[in-house]
């Protein structure tokens, strides 16, 4: 008989997240909601999208992220003239053994950062649709599986900087959240400064004491305990009213997708888990919202003109959505 891994408890899931923020903290200063919203996604199996202007330490906390958690690592900076199979690899004929052998691409990796992905064309882009949705990739008719825990890191600069190609709405719709990294307050800008003003060049998380404070087993297992969290049928309605209700609005002329309502539930599950709670409440749904949706909506027309913002719409609607009490 196989013995089976017991189940991670609640307690055990909230001093894992409490050693990866430790280390992750080692190297970044600030970003707190950022790094709460990535444990989230860990945790519900997820991949996020970071959005925002150059030397915010994107690149830096996915590669941080990585090394504490012990993942394997891959990184694709994707350019203008990158091709598909820069990112999947290819199959190449070998005339010793006059078969073809696969050459793996950078997509093969368990944590794959796509760095500034909005700077290649859509068609490069969607190579990876398939993996981001079912972790397998199809070279030359040929699936090849990836890694369980395979997530995307993808970073992308404002949709208003020069050079850069808007994501289409299937790729967006892969994500699990869009997470906007601003500025860091005063104090955090001092201290980052003050850490690495001495122009030694781009810190690496290994000189700066970064390591691996989780395995793959362990992980697997806190993704295992998230599915044992209860989703009770309330809170079901109200994900789905909520969603709903974004397909309904006059400001919005696209609204979220079922996987939105669906991705939506498992990360509240995920942050239910490590809040402590074996449940999920409202204000679950209500703290994911915004990071769940902000990338699924267009806006209409008058809205644009308007000048209304997206989360401010989203707001509204979680506002305007009777939660269950």
């Amino acid at each position: 008989m196989t013995e089976t891994t017991p189940e991670m408890s609640l307690t055990e899931l909230g001093a894992l997240s409490g050693r990866i923020r430790a280390e992750v903290g080692k190297a970044i200063v600030g970003q707190e909601e950022v790094l709460d919203h990535l444990l989230v996604a860990l945790f519900a199996g997820g991949h996020v999208l970071l959005e925002g202007p150059p030397g915010t330490a994107k690149t830096f906390l996915a590669q941080t992220f990585a090394a504490a958690l012990g993942l394997d690592f891959g990184r694709i900076q994707f350019t203008p003239d990158l091709m598909p199979g820069d990112i999947l690899g290819s199959n190449l004929f070998n005339f010793q053994t006059s078969q073809f052998t696969l050459t793996r691409g950078p997509i093969f990796h368990e944590l794959l950062l796509a760095d500034e992905i909005n700077r290649t064309p859509p068609k490069t882009q969607a190579a990876l649709l398939e993996a981001m949705q079912e972790r397998r990739v199809t070279l030359d008719g040929e699936v090849h599986a990836l890694s369980e825990r395979f997530t995307v890191v993808a970073t992308q600069n404002p949709i208003e900087s020069q050079g850069v190609y808007p994501l289409p709405e299937a790729q967006l719709d892969r994500f699990l959240f869009k997470l906007l990294v601003g500025y860091p307050s005063i104090e955090e800008e001092a201290r980052i400064v003050a850490r690495y003003g001495e122009g030694k060049g781009a810190p690496k998380p290994a000189d700066l004491g970064v390591v691996s404070v989780t395995t793959a087993a362990e992980l697997g297992r806190a993704q295992s305990a998230i599915a044992s969290i209860t989703l009770a049928e309330s809170i079901v309605d109200y994900i789905v009213r909520l969603v709903r209700a974004t397909r309904e609005s006059g400001d919005l002329v696209v609204g979220a997708s079922p996987r939105a309502a669906v991705l939506l539930a498992g990360a509240a599950r995920a942050r239910a888990a490590l809040d402590g709670r074996d449940y999920v409440i409202p204000d679950d749904v209500k703290a994911l919202a915004t990071a769940v949706l902000r990338h699924r909506l267009m806006l209409s027309p008058a809205a644009e003109i308007e000048g209304k913002q997206v989360e401010t719409i989203v707001a509204a609607l979680v506002e305007g959505t009777e939660a269950p009490r």
